[in-house]
């Protein structure tokens, strides 16, 4: 069992975690306004590629030895990450930050469902009962039908639904595959998915402010790829996951000071209801395994 030091350090990395996410997406959406979307992707993605194949060579965390199953599931993640990215930019672009992080907040829901139905996890009725109830809460997001509705809001959904991909494929892999190398993998296939789309853009000129927010892209992504890793080694998972939801608190701030954006009384319910139900089913799981 975890000792409290390292319950709180867990919880501070957890949180550092979200703000670095966050911050890259307000540096990427700032870009989109003048750096069309396949070049920015390639551009960041070289970058990160790069500085996380630094990192993780220093570290001695590069390991590309990996069984037939491993690679299986490591591409799948790949493929997973890939789909997250073009999904979650692309909604990102066109969305409130605030708006698609809400929805993003989904995810422990989603895990469990896809836990149930591909894993034949076993999930209680209270569980299934707090999915359902979060649903609800990203309907009211996005509001399908209604003149509020942004097409966009689908593209957040998707993203949560191939987030939802890749956790599931990283349950998959062997306890002794490198974490840093698996990221690397996802980074570097949206590296070559942002290239393969940049052949047939038209580039946009780019200033020395385009480049220092692109750098400031890169370098807070990796921080909360690192922080990531580094989350799972310290603190009890119970105590710490929770703590993912300061990212829309981080989305809120930045969203109002940077692109002076609130979300309306609808959007804040509906968010309230995704985290309300998502804390729940952490809490529940990890009473289920305790009691185990």
């Amino acid at each position: 069992m975890a000792t409290r030091s390292e319950n709180l350090q867990g919880a501070a990395l957890m949180s550092g975690a979200m703000a670095c996410y966050t911050i890259n997406d307000a540096f990427l959406k700032v870009l989109s306004d003048d750096v069309p979307f396949f070049q920015l992707l390639f551009l960041r993605g070289v970058a990160t590629t790069v500085l996380m194949f630094v990192i993780a060579k220093a570290l001695g965390m590069f390991d590309l030895r990996m069984t037939r199953r491993d690679w299986f599931f490591a591409a799948l993640r790949t493929l997973g990450e890939v789909g997250a990215a073009y999904c979650f930019i692309s909604a990102l672009f066109n969305m409130p930050i605030a708006n698609v992080s809400a929805i993003l907040q989904a995810l422990p829901l989603t895990v469990t469902l896809a836990g149930a139905v591909f894993l034949r996890e076993q999930v209680g009725w209270r569980r299934w009962l707090a999915v359902l109830v979060g649903f609800v809460g990203v309907l009211l997001i996005v509001r399908p039908g209604v003149d509020g509705f942004n097409i966009y809001g689908i593209y957040a959904l998707g993203a949560v639904g191939f987030v939802t991909l890749r956790d599931i494929a990283t349950r998959g892999l062997a306890p002794g595959v490198s974490s840093m190398t698996v990221a690397w993998m996802a980074s570097a296939g949206v590296m070559v998915f942002g290239g393969l789309g940049a052949v047939g853009t038209q580039w946009a000129p780019m200033s020395a402010w385009h480049w220092g927010l692109l750098l400031g892209s890169a370098i807070f992504i990796q921080g909360g790829y690192l922080m990531a890793v580094m989350v799972m080694r310290t603190g009890e998972i119970a105590f710490v996951t929770p703590f993912r939801y300061t990212s829309l608190l981080w989305a809120l701030i930045l969203g109002l000071l940077i692109f002076n954006d609130w979300p309306d009384a609808l959007t804040m319910l509906g968010a309230s209801i995704v985290v309300a139900t998502g804390l729940f089913t952490l809490w529940r799981e990890s009473r289920l395994k305790q009691a185990e």
